[in-house]
């Protein structure tokens, strides 16, 4: 494991990777005799974050970048839940400042440590994602679905490297409430997260599904559900997909693979399977695959971890 304080926000939100360290921005001076040189110095770095990374005994490397409530320093006695995501080029940043903005200092939410779960170094986000989000290898039946320079298949194993050195990590160097993991990811990571809950259901003990891609190899995901065992503890799971995300005519609506209707199944099928756990399914109106997460997010965390109140809009 390997620590580097700081990280690139333009770099990141490029999806072509993510800089593990920033070098010292150009002074004043510098800046004036060189505008170009200026120009060409790294985007703003997050306060209160910090980059680490872990090694994959099968010779791949992975950063982890973990950002701290406002108040973790003042209160060293407090143990908080963590929120690990998916697809942190894009999801960290966002949920960092929907923590910080919508949640007011633990007014309106709970006051979290977010862990960010960055693609594997030297691969694109389509090409880790694809691999490590994805169940099985499926038959490349449907160009729509699937592509020929992608792997796919590598769920079980990015799950057991989670379990087994991101978590204790995470646990062993920060105060968290082991018993309060929350999990969110989108699309193939709502998938990953569908995945984990179908096979090893007590990693987490809130499971934030945005628009999983259940349809992913003719829903082996839920089938693989019938299978399962129950979780052993209280587990809370959210389903949610924008109101575009069905099939019907219009250039913003699916034209296969109803997310809506798989939601609204997968939902009725883990009701089913653990009647004690607490399943909510929400179809946030006006939104698409591209539009729900910043919305969904929001709603999400105001459930799951609802701050000490009384709420303000400022």
């Amino acid at each position: 494991m390997q620590r580097v304080h700081g990280w690139s926000v333009l770099a990141c939100l490029a999806l072509a990777g993510c800089a593990m360290s920033v070098p010292p921005p150009a002074g004043q001076d510098t800046a004036k005799q060189n505008p170009a040189a200026a120009a060409a110095t790294p985007g703003v770095v997050l306060p209160d974050t910090e980059a680490l990374r872990v090694h994959d005994p099968v010779g791949r490397d992975y950063p982890i970048w973990i950002a701290l409530p406002a108040d973790y320093a003042a209160h060293p006695d407090k143990r908080y839940p963590v929120l690990y995501v998916t697809d942190a080029l894009y999801s960290f940043p966002l949920v960092r400042s929907v923590r910080n903005l919508v949640g007011q200092k633990g007014v309106n939410l709970e006051d979290f440590i977010l862990v960010g779960l960055p693609p594997q170094e030297g691969l694109t986000s389509r090409q880790s994602r694809s691999r490590d989000y994805t169940p099985t290898d499926p038959k490349r039946d449907d160009p729509a679905d699937y592509s020929d320079d992608v792997s796919y298949g590598g769920a079980a194993h990015y799950r057991d490297l989670l379990a087994e050195q991101v978590l204790p990590m995470i646990d062993a160097r920060y105060r968290t409430d082991p018993a309060r993991r929350v999990f969110a990811g989108h699309s193939y990571g709502g998938l990953f997260g569908a995945y984990v809950l179908a096979t090893h259901p007590d990693m987490f003990s809130t499971y934030i599904l945005s628009s999983p891609s259940l349809w992913f190899d003719h829903h082996r995901v839920t089938r693989l559900l019938g299978e399962a065992r129950a979780p052993a503890r209280s587990t809370t799971v959210v389903l949610s997909a924008g109101s575009f995300e069905t099939i019907k005519p219009g250039p913003r609506y699916f034209t296969h693979n109803d997310m809506v209707r798989d939601n609204a199944a997968f939902a009725d099928q883990l009701r089913r399977a653990s009647p004690g756990m607490k399943v909510e399914n929400m179809v946030v109106d006006g939104e698409d695959h591209f539009t729900v997460y910043p919305e969904m997010i929001t709603r999400a965390l105001l459930l799951v971890l609802p701050g000490e109140g009384p709420y303000s809009s400022g």
